[in-house]
């Protein structure tokens, strides 16, 4: 099994597409690609799982680089997600109005 990561994707291709582009070279486990939780929009990225490694070595190799519907795919090999550092947003919980002093 091998997951791939395929970036500079076009915003309006369908998993379908992008399921049917990699089983050309094998069995594809699934194929998703990453959409705004706000707005259902693609991110232009997205996972490809190959059944077989050999198959998704393949791919990686015959597909990074190529025009795709007007753009250059990146597919390589998807990292393990790691932890994200903090990126010191506000703490998450209820809202808590600031204390104002008296009013003059």
């Amino acid at each position: 099994m091998m997951n791939i990561y395929v970036g500079n994707l076009p915003y309006q291709l369908s998993e379908d597409e992008l399921r049917d582009t990699f089983a050309e070279f094998g069995e594809v486990a699934s194929a998703k690609i990453v959409k705004d939780p706000e707005t259902g929009l693609s991110k232009g990225f997205g996972f490809v799982r190959m059944s077989e490694k050999e198959q998704g070595e393949e791919a990686i190799k015959s597909l990074d680089g190529q025009p795709f519907k007007g753009r250059p795919l990146r597919v390589n090999e998807a990292r393990p997600r790691e932890d994200r550092p903090d990126r010191g947003s506000a703490p998450r919980g209820p809202y808590q109005r600031p204390a104002r002093g008296p009013r003059a």
